[in-house]
Protein backbone atom coordinates (compact mmCIF):
# COMPACT_ATOMS: atom_id res chain seq x y z
CA UNK A 1 0.00 0.00 0.00
CA UNK A 2 1.40 3.40 -1.29
CA UNK A 3 2.11 5.81 1.40
CA UNK A 4 -0.17 8.79 1.74
CA UNK A 5 1.94 11.43 2.83
CA UNK A 6 4.31 10.83 -0.15
CA UNK A 7 1.23 10.73 -2.73
CA UNK A 8 0.51 14.00 -1.65
CA UNK A 9 3.88 15.23 -1.46
CA UNK A 10 4.48 13.68 -5.07
CA UNK A 11 1.03 15.36 -6.60
CA UNK A 12 2.70 18.75 -4.78
CA UNK A 13 5.46 18.69 -6.53
CA UNK A 14 4.19 17.95 -9.97
CA UNK A 15 1.86 20.40 -9.61
CA UNK A 16 4.47 22.84 -9.17
CA UNK A 17 6.40 21.91 -11.90
CA UNK A 18 3.14 21.78 -14.33
CA UNK A 19 2.10 25.62 -14.01
CA UNK A 20 5.27 26.85 -14.94
CA UNK A 21 5.82 24.45 -18.30
CA UNK A 22 1.78 25.26 -18.80
CA UNK A 23 2.62 29.26 -18.71
CA UNK A 24 5.46 28.65 -21.22
CA UNK A 25 3.41 26.76 -23.89
CA UNK A 26 0.72 29.52 -23.59
CA UNK A 27 3.27 32.18 -24.09
CA UNK A 28 4.72 29.81 -27.02
CA UNK A 29 1.17 29.54 -28.22
CA UNK A 30 0.26 32.67 -27.86
CA UNK A 31 3.60 34.15 -30.07
CA UNK A 32 2.70 31.23 -32.96
CA UNK A 33 -0.75 32.05 -32.72
CA UNK A 34 -0.21 36.39 -32.81
CA UNK A 35 2.20 36.41 -35.49
CA UNK A 36 0.80 39.95 -36.77
CA UNK A 37 3.97 42.10 -35.38
CA UNK A 38 6.66 39.84 -36.38
CA UNK A 39 8.92 41.02 -39.23
CA UNK A 40 8.89 38.95 -42.29
CA UNK A 41 10.01 41.47 -44.78
CA UNK A 42 11.03 44.91 -45.86
CA UNK A 43 10.24 47.80 -47.81
CA UNK A 44 12.27 50.13 -49.39
CA UNK A 45 12.50 53.50 -50.60
CA UNK A 46 15.37 55.76 -52.18
CA UNK A 47 15.53 59.56 -50.97
CA UNK A 48 16.60 61.01 -54.25
CA UNK A 49 18.06 63.61 -52.24
CA UNK A 50 20.52 65.81 -54.45
CA UNK A 51 22.48 66.64 -51.47
CA UNK A 52 23.27 62.59 -50.92
CA UNK A 53 21.11 60.15 -51.41
CA UNK A 54 19.82 57.13 -49.30
CA UNK A 55 17.65 54.57 -48.99
CA UNK A 56 14.88 53.98 -46.09
CA UNK A 57 14.38 50.77 -44.93
CA UNK A 58 10.74 49.92 -43.13
CA UNK A 59 10.60 46.84 -41.56
CA UNK A 60 7.14 44.79 -42.84
CA UNK A 61 5.05 42.61 -40.21
CA UNK A 62 3.01 39.67 -40.92
CA UNK A 63 -0.46 42.23 -41.12
CA UNK A 64 1.08 44.39 -43.73
CA UNK A 65 2.06 47.34 -41.31
CA UNK A 66 5.32 49.16 -41.69
CA UNK A 67 7.75 50.56 -38.86
CA UNK A 68 11.06 52.32 -39.71
CA UNK A 69 13.83 50.57 -38.84
CA UNK A 70 16.78 52.91 -40.91
CA UNK A 71 18.53 55.16 -43.18
CA UNK A 72 21.72 54.34 -45.19
CA UNK A 73 23.79 56.10 -47.49
CA UNK A 74 24.39 55.30 -50.96
CA UNK A 75 27.17 57.61 -51.51
CA UNK A 76 25.69 59.29 -54.30
CA UNK A 77 23.42 62.20 -55.33
CA UNK A 78 20.00 61.87 -55.97
CA UNK A 79 18.64 64.00 -58.67
CA UNK A 80 15.73 66.73 -59.15
CA UNK A 81 13.50 66.13 -61.66
CA UNK A 82 13.31 61.96 -61.10
CA UNK A 83 10.43 61.35 -59.43
CA UNK A 84 7.53 60.09 -61.18
CA UNK A 85 9.40 60.00 -64.61
CA UNK A 86 10.67 56.01 -64.08
CA UNK A 87 9.64 52.78 -62.69
CA UNK A 88 12.49 50.40 -61.32
CA UNK A 89 15.26 52.94 -59.78
CA UNK A 90 15.31 50.98 -57.31
CA UNK A 91 15.57 46.91 -57.72
CA UNK A 92 15.37 43.96 -54.92
CA UNK A 93 17.20 40.43 -56.00
CA UNK A 94 14.60 37.64 -55.57
CA UNK A 95 16.36 36.25 -52.92
CA UNK A 96 16.03 39.89 -51.01
CA UNK A 97 19.63 39.92 -49.98
CA UNK A 98 20.86 42.58 -52.81
CA UNK A 99 19.47 46.08 -53.46
CA UNK A 100 20.33 48.02 -55.91
CA UNK A 101 19.84 51.41 -56.51
CA UNK A 102 20.52 54.39 -58.91
CA UNK A 103 21.61 57.42 -58.26
CA UNK A 104 20.80 60.32 -60.71
CA UNK A 105 22.35 63.34 -59.96
CA UNK A 106 26.15 61.88 -59.64
CA UNK A 107 26.20 59.11 -62.97
CA UNK A 108 26.59 56.03 -60.58
CA UNK A 109 24.80 53.16 -59.17
CA UNK A 110 25.03 51.94 -55.70
CA UNK A 111 24.86 48.35 -54.36
CA UNK A 112 23.85 46.93 -50.62
CA UNK A 113 24.07 43.75 -49.24
CA UNK A 114 21.01 43.37 -46.98
CA UNK A 115 21.49 41.92 -43.54
CA UNK A 116 18.82 41.10 -41.63
CA UNK A 117 17.67 44.94 -40.98
CA UNK A 118 21.27 46.62 -41.63
CA UNK A 119 21.95 47.48 -45.19
CA UNK A 120 26.22 47.51 -46.09
CA UNK A 121 27.22 49.07 -49.13
CA UNK A 122 29.33 46.41 -51.00
CA UNK A 123 30.09 49.02 -54.44
CA UNK A 124 29.31 52.58 -55.95
CA UNK A 125 30.25 52.50 -59.83
CA UNK A 126 29.72 54.65 -62.94
CA UNK A 127 26.73 54.17 -65.30
CA UNK A 128 28.30 54.67 -67.96
CA UNK A 129 26.05 57.14 -68.95
CA UNK A 130 24.01 60.29 -68.05
CA UNK A 131 21.26 60.25 -65.76
CA UNK A 132 20.93 56.59 -64.51
CA UNK A 133 16.59 55.86 -63.62
CA UNK A 134 16.15 52.67 -63.82
CA UNK A 135 17.96 48.94 -63.06
CA UNK A 136 16.99 45.42 -63.69
CA UNK A 137 18.61 42.54 -62.48
CA UNK A 138 18.77 38.84 -63.56
CA UNK A 139 21.01 35.91 -61.53
CA UNK A 140 24.43 37.97 -61.90
CA UNK A 141 23.59 39.89 -64.90
CA UNK A 142 22.60 43.53 -64.07
CA UNK A 143 21.76 46.18 -66.69
CA UNK A 144 20.93 50.16 -66.17
CA UNK A 145 19.09 52.18 -67.90
CA UNK A 146 20.48 56.10 -68.84
CA UNK A 147 18.09 58.41 -69.75
CA UNK A 148 20.76 60.84 -71.50
CA UNK A 149 20.60 64.87 -71.25
CA UNK A 150 18.92 67.44 -72.79
CA UNK A 151 21.00 67.54 -76.43
CA UNK A 152 22.24 64.03 -75.57
CA UNK A 153 20.70 60.17 -76.54
CA UNK A 154 20.73 57.89 -73.66
CA UNK A 155 21.99 54.42 -73.58
CA UNK A 156 22.13 50.89 -71.42
CA UNK A 157 25.01 49.59 -69.34
CA UNK A 158 25.55 45.84 -68.35
CA UNK A 159 27.38 44.88 -65.42
CA UNK A 160 28.35 41.70 -63.49
CA UNK A 161 27.39 40.93 -60.02
CA UNK A 162 30.01 38.91 -57.70
CA UNK A 163 29.34 37.49 -54.58
CA UNK A 164 30.83 40.38 -52.82
CA UNK A 165 28.33 42.42 -54.14
CA UNK A 166 30.52 44.19 -56.36
CA UNK A 167 30.15 45.06 -60.23
CA UNK A 168 32.38 44.27 -63.33
CA UNK A 169 31.68 46.21 -65.90
CA UNK A 170 30.75 44.11 -69.37
CA UNK A 171 33.05 44.83 -72.57
CA UNK A 172 30.54 45.82 -75.35
CA UNK A 173 27.39 46.24 -73.54
CA UNK A 174 26.72 49.57 -73.81
CA UNK A 175 24.31 50.27 -76.57
CA UNK A 176 21.96 53.61 -77.40
CA UNK A 177 18.03 54.04 -77.09
CA UNK A 178 16.40 55.14 -80.26
CA UNK A 179 17.50 59.03 -79.50
CA UNK A 180 16.14 61.68 -77.30
CA UNK A 181 13.23 59.55 -75.83
CA UNK A 182 12.65 60.63 -71.99
CA UNK A 183 12.79 56.20 -71.48
CA UNK A 184 11.17 54.94 -68.25
CA UNK A 185 12.21 51.59 -67.67
CA UNK A 186 14.82 48.69 -68.67
CA UNK A 187 13.75 45.10 -67.39
CA UNK A 188 15.09 41.65 -68.67
CA UNK A 189 12.39 39.11 -69.68
CA UNK A 190 12.06 36.18 -67.22
CA UNK A 191 14.55 34.00 -68.88
CA UNK A 192 17.29 36.78 -68.93
CA UNK A 193 17.46 36.67 -72.76
CA UNK A 194 15.93 39.72 -73.82
CA UNK A 195 15.99 43.31 -72.10
CA UNK A 196 13.13 45.78 -72.81
CA UNK A 197 12.96 49.52 -72.57
CA UNK A 198 10.34 51.94 -72.74
CA UNK A 199 10.73 55.15 -74.58
CA UNK A 200 7.91 57.77 -73.66
CA UNK A 201 8.47 60.40 -76.05
CA UNK A 202 8.63 58.26 -79.21
CA UNK A 203 6.05 55.55 -78.34
CA UNK A 204 8.65 52.85 -78.88
CA UNK A 205 9.72 49.95 -77.28
CA UNK A 206 12.71 48.55 -77.66
CA UNK A 207 14.33 44.96 -76.92
CA UNK A 208 17.62 43.84 -76.84
CA UNK A 209 18.85 40.49 -77.14
CA UNK A 210 21.60 39.43 -74.31
CA UNK A 211 24.27 36.62 -75.50
CA UNK A 212 25.58 33.96 -73.08
CA UNK A 213 28.11 36.29 -72.05
CA UNK A 214 25.46 39.05 -71.04
CA UNK A 215 26.29 41.49 -74.10
CA UNK A 216 23.16 43.88 -75.42
CA UNK A 217 22.79 43.85 -78.92
CA UNK A 218 22.07 46.79 -80.87
CA UNK A 219 18.48 48.15 -80.12
CA UNK A 220 15.00 46.82 -82.03
CA UNK A 221 12.62 49.24 -81.98
CA UNK A 222 8.63 48.56 -81.99
CA UNK A 223 5.96 51.04 -82.08
CA UNK A 224 3.98 50.91 -78.95
CA UNK A 225 0.62 49.60 -78.99
CA UNK A 226 -0.59 52.77 -77.51
CA UNK A 227 0.84 56.84 -76.76
CA UNK A 228 3.46 57.06 -73.95
CA UNK A 229 4.62 53.64 -72.74
CA UNK A 230 5.72 54.12 -69.28
CA UNK A 231 5.84 51.13 -66.83
CA UNK A 232 6.15 47.60 -67.30
CA UNK A 233 6.41 43.68 -66.24
CA UNK A 234 6.68 40.61 -66.90
CA UNK A 235 4.44 37.60 -65.65
CA UNK A 236 6.16 34.08 -64.73
CA UNK A 237 4.71 33.12 -68.24
CA UNK A 238 6.72 35.69 -70.16
CA UNK A 239 4.00 37.78 -70.89
CA UNK A 240 4.98 41.93 -71.45
CA UNK A 241 2.38 43.78 -69.94
CA UNK A 242 2.78 47.81 -70.41
CA UNK A 243 0.89 51.04 -69.42
CA UNK A 244 -0.24 53.62 -71.59
CA UNK A 245 0.21 56.88 -69.73
CA UNK A 246 -1.61 59.03 -72.50
CA UNK A 247 -4.05 56.73 -73.52
CA UNK A 248 -5.09 55.83 -69.82
CA UNK A 249 -4.80 52.07 -71.08
CA UNK A 250 -2.76 48.72 -70.75
CA UNK A 251 -1.73 46.28 -73.46
CA UNK A 252 0.22 42.81 -73.38
CA UNK A 253 2.54 41.49 -75.82
CA UNK A 254 4.89 38.18 -76.39
CA UNK A 255 8.80 38.98 -76.93
CA UNK A 256 10.53 36.21 -78.38
CA UNK A 257 13.76 35.25 -77.94
CA UNK A 258 14.97 37.14 -81.04
CA UNK A 259 13.52 40.97 -79.20
CA UNK A 260 10.12 40.48 -82.03
CA UNK A 261 7.48 41.87 -80.13
CA UNK A 262 3.59 40.32 -80.69
CA UNK A 263 0.55 42.54 -79.55
CA UNK A 264 -1.63 39.90 -77.55
CA UNK A 265 -4.41 43.17 -76.03
CA UNK A 266 -3.68 46.12 -77.57
CA UNK A 267 -4.53 49.07 -75.31
CA UNK A 268 -7.31 48.08 -73.05
CA UNK A 269 -8.51 51.10 -71.32
CA UNK A 270 -8.85 51.29 -67.12
CA UNK A 271 -11.02 54.17 -67.21
CA UNK A 272 -8.91 56.16 -65.15
CA UNK A 273 -6.30 59.05 -66.05
CA UNK A 274 -2.42 58.24 -66.44
CA UNK A 275 -2.03 54.50 -65.66
CA UNK A 276 2.18 54.88 -65.16
CA UNK A 277 3.44 51.76 -62.88
CA UNK A 278 2.52 47.95 -63.38
CA UNK A 279 3.20 45.43 -61.23
CA UNK A 280 2.16 41.59 -62.04
CA UNK A 281 1.32 39.00 -59.28
CA UNK A 282 3.83 35.98 -58.74
CA UNK A 283 1.16 33.53 -60.04
CA UNK A 284 0.62 35.72 -63.37
CA UNK A 285 -3.04 35.98 -62.97
CA UNK A 286 -3.23 39.55 -61.76
CA UNK A 287 -1.79 43.52 -63.00
CA UNK A 288 -2.00 46.67 -61.25
CA UNK A 289 -1.49 49.83 -62.48
CA UNK A 290 -1.40 53.21 -60.13
CA UNK A 291 -3.22 55.99 -62.39
CA UNK A 292 -1.14 59.10 -61.03
CA UNK A 293 -3.79 61.74 -61.95
CA UNK A 294 -6.77 59.72 -60.73
CA UNK A 295 -5.39 58.69 -57.56
CA UNK A 296 -5.88 55.25 -58.14
CA UNK A 297 -5.61 51.26 -58.85
CA UNK A 298 -7.09 49.78 -61.76
CA UNK A 299 -6.55 46.03 -61.65
CA UNK A 300 -6.90 43.17 -64.31
CA UNK A 301 -6.74 39.75 -64.75
CA UNK A 302 -4.49 37.76 -67.28
CA UNK A 303 -5.35 34.73 -68.48
CA UNK A 304 -2.92 31.79 -69.77
CA UNK A 305 -2.36 32.98 -72.73
CA UNK A 306 -1.79 36.57 -71.79
CA UNK A 307 -4.88 38.43 -72.80
CA UNK A 308 -5.67 41.25 -69.84
CA UNK A 309 -9.42 42.02 -69.11
CA UNK A 310 -9.88 45.10 -66.74
CA UNK A 311 -11.13 43.69 -63.38
CA UNK A 312 -11.53 47.20 -61.54
CA UNK A 313 -11.31 50.23 -62.89
CA UNK A 314 -10.56 51.72 -59.19
CA UNK A 315 -9.38 48.63 -56.90
CA UNK A 316 -8.03 51.30 -54.90
CA UNK A 317 -8.61 54.78 -53.99
CA UNK A 318 -5.12 56.46 -52.90
CA UNK A 319 -5.37 59.80 -53.74
CA UNK A 320 -3.55 62.03 -56.48
CA UNK A 321 -0.13 61.41 -57.71
CA UNK A 322 0.36 57.28 -56.86
CA UNK A 323 3.53 56.32 -58.30
CA UNK A 324 5.75 53.60 -57.72
CA UNK A 325 4.33 50.24 -56.66
CA UNK A 326 5.69 46.92 -55.68
CA UNK A 327 4.50 43.59 -54.65
CA UNK A 328 6.15 41.48 -51.67
CA UNK A 329 7.85 38.23 -52.77
CA UNK A 330 4.71 36.14 -52.37
CA UNK A 331 2.23 38.82 -53.71
CA UNK A 332 0.65 38.90 -51.13
CA UNK A 333 1.01 42.80 -50.48
CA UNK A 334 1.05 46.00 -52.49
CA UNK A 335 2.30 49.13 -51.32
CA UNK A 336 2.77 52.50 -53.43
CA UNK A 337 4.20 55.27 -52.89
CA UNK A 338 1.96 58.95 -53.55
CA UNK A 339 3.85 62.13 -53.81
CA UNK A 340 0.97 64.63 -53.16
CA UNK A 341 0.79 62.81 -49.49
CA UNK A 342 4.46 62.24 -49.44
CA UNK A 343 3.13 58.68 -47.89
CA UNK A 344 3.58 54.85 -48.30
CA UNK A 345 0.31 52.89 -48.67
CA UNK A 346 0.01 48.93 -48.28
CA UNK A 347 -2.68 46.95 -49.45
CA UNK A 348 -3.80 43.28 -48.88
CA UNK A 349 -3.87 41.22 -52.34
CA UNK A 350 -6.64 38.56 -52.25
CA UNK A 351 -7.27 35.30 -54.02
CA UNK A 352 -10.08 37.40 -56.22
CA UNK A 353 -7.39 39.92 -57.14
CA UNK A 354 -9.06 42.66 -54.52
CA UNK A 355 -7.15 44.70 -52.51
CA UNK A 356 -7.81 46.12 -49.18
CA UNK A 357 -6.38 48.69 -46.89
CA UNK A 358 -3.91 47.95 -44.38
CA UNK A 359 -1.08 50.36 -43.54
CA UNK A 360 -0.29 54.08 -44.46
CA UNK A 361 3.25 55.39 -43.55
CA UNK A 362 4.19 58.87 -43.47
CA UNK A 363 6.39 61.36 -43.65
CA UNK A 364 8.20 59.74 -47.04
CA UNK A 365 10.70 62.86 -48.03
CA UNK A 366 9.69 64.86 -50.73
CA UNK A 367 11.73 63.83 -54.08
CA UNK A 368 11.89 60.22 -53.21
CA UNK A 369 11.67 57.75 -55.81
CA UNK A 370 11.50 54.15 -56.20
CA UNK A 371 9.51 51.65 -54.25
CA UNK A 372 11.20 47.49 -53.61
CA UNK A 373 9.77 45.60 -51.20
CA UNK A 374 10.05 42.08 -49.95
Amino acid sequence: MKNPRFTVLAALILLALAIPLANARTWNDNQGNDNSNRTTGAVYIMTNDPAGNQVIRYDRANDGSLAFSGKFSTGGLGATGLTGSNQGGLVLSSNGRTLLVVNAGSNDISIFQVHQNILSLTDKTSSHGIMPISLTLHNRLVYVLNAGGKDSVGNIAGYKLDSEGELTPIAGSVQPLSGITAPAQISFNPQGTVLVVTEKTTNKIDTYTVNGDGVASAPISHASSGNTPFGFAFSNRGTLIVSEAAGGTLSSYSVSNAGSLTTISGSVPDNQLAPCWVVVTENSKYTYTTNAHSGTISSYTVDRNGVIHLLQSIAATTGSGDIDMALTRNSGYLYVSIISSQSTQGYKVHDDGSLSWVTTITGVPAGADGLAAD
